[in-house]
């Protein structure tokens, strides 16, 4: 029963997982465009500049923030995870539940 848990949360995550993809893309590059405008921010000695780094970088969270389906494909991400290193462990100690058996 576990093995048939451990399958079909894994499943219905990986399918999630797949369809939240360009979402998942469109985070790691709006994110990417925050951390840079926050660096160019922290560098920038005119008013002009530091004004301009920090609507390209209030803007690009903005983006990040408001994509919800992304943060649904993050969970399910951790999800696989979570239940990969679960399956692995069960395994394991399975196998070594049967050499003490032997």
């Amino acid at each position: 029963m576990k093995t048939f848990l451990f399958l079909f949360v894994g499943v219905i995550a990986s399918i999630v997982l797949l369809a939240t993809l360009g979402p998942l893309i469109l985070l790691g590059i709006s994110i990417a465009i925050a951390y840079y405008a926050l660096k160019k921010f922290i560098l920038s000695d005119s008013t002009g500049g530091k004004v301009g780094w920090a609507l390209v970088g209030i803007t690009a969270l903005v983006i990040a923030l408001s994509n919800t389906a992304a943060f649904v494909g993050a969970l399910a991400f951790v999800m696989l995870y979570y239940i990969y290193k679960s399956w692995k462990q069960d395994k394991t100690k399975t196998q070594e539940d049967e050499w003490v058996m032997e």
